[in-house]
């Protein structure tokens, strides 16, 4: 029976560490080593839905900037396997066309397991410890995180010719964004006090094997000034049928308009 105690005590203990080093938030990534540039700007379009005018007015003002790339740097906490890991990342995107996600996962701040998950021409790569996932539904599922993303840039919204708003009411509408050579749609829901979009809702699969697409919730917590502009600073990402967020996402640093030809490719931070 001592023995068993000792095998208790010491497992608990295993367990409590364990979790004291889950809930330590870690230091952001090392700034990256590009150049931002100040982008051109175009009048906003004249045609847009009321609540989409609404929203780039709030944000924008009469001009929206040409995005042509943006770097996201931040922190937040991401459940793998059931647990809930603090996480550093770094999302590259070439606008509209490519990108790259580089995730670690901390345990006292103290670097753990890394993803590299890429989105180049059309294809995705996801490549976690353990095992690469790709295909059609992988890529499926990159597309729309392409798309959704943009909420850090979200003058592409109007500056990319394929991409195309539609009424649906006064506080939503619909987006509508290429995927190869068809087409996939978001639901946007705008906030009725501030004007700034609220929930981003469409339909993914969740993995290779998936046999139906379920609803994906990407939802902005809260907007605020990073770097003297109007960005998502938190932002939560969930599965209708897990019914709570699987990520929270919380903005450090965002680069915009650097050459990141280079840099969408490469692995790592």
């Amino acid at each position: 029976m001592r023995v068993v105690a000792i095998v208790a005590a010491s497992v608990a203990t295993v367990v409590l560490v364990a979790w004291l080093g889950l809930q330590v938030s870690p230091r952001p990534l090392a700034a990256p080593s590009l150049e931002a540039n100040e982008p051109a700007t175009i009048p906003l379009p004249d045609d847009l839905p009321t609540p989409v005018t609404r929203f780039y007015h709030e944000i924008y003002g009469d001009e929206v900037p040409v995005i042509e790339s943006a770097v996201i740097s931040g922190r937040g906490r991401m459940r793998i396997a059931g647990i809930g890991f603090p996480v550093r990342y770094r999302f590259v995107h070439d606008t509209g066309q490519d990108y790259r996600h580089y995730i670690q996962t901390t345990m006292f701040g103290l670097g753990m397991l890394t993803v590299n998950e890429f989105y180049l021409d059309g294809h995705a790569r996801l490549e976690v410890p353990g095992g690469v996932s790709e295909g059609a539904k992988i890529d499926q599922g990159a597309n729309l995180a392409l798309w959704a993303e943009a909420i850090w840039m979200p003058s592409i919204w109007v500056t990319d010719p394929r991409v195309r708003w539609e009424s649906i009411d006064d506080q939503s509408a619909r987006l509508t964004v290429p995927f190869g050579e068809r087409e996939e749609t978001f639901i946007v829901r705008f906030d009725p006090d501030t004007h700034l979009i609220r929930l981003i809702e469409s339909m993914r699969y969740k993995g290779a094997d998936s046999d139906t697409k379920t609803l994906w919730i990407n939802e902005v917590v809260e907007w605020a000034d990073v770097d003297g502009r109007t960005l998502p600073r938190q932002a939560s990402l969930t599965w209708l049928d897990e019914g709570s967020p699987w990520a929270t996402l919380t903005t450090d640093e965002v680069v915009y308009n650097a050459d990141v030809a280079t840099y969408v490719k490469q692995g790592g931070p």
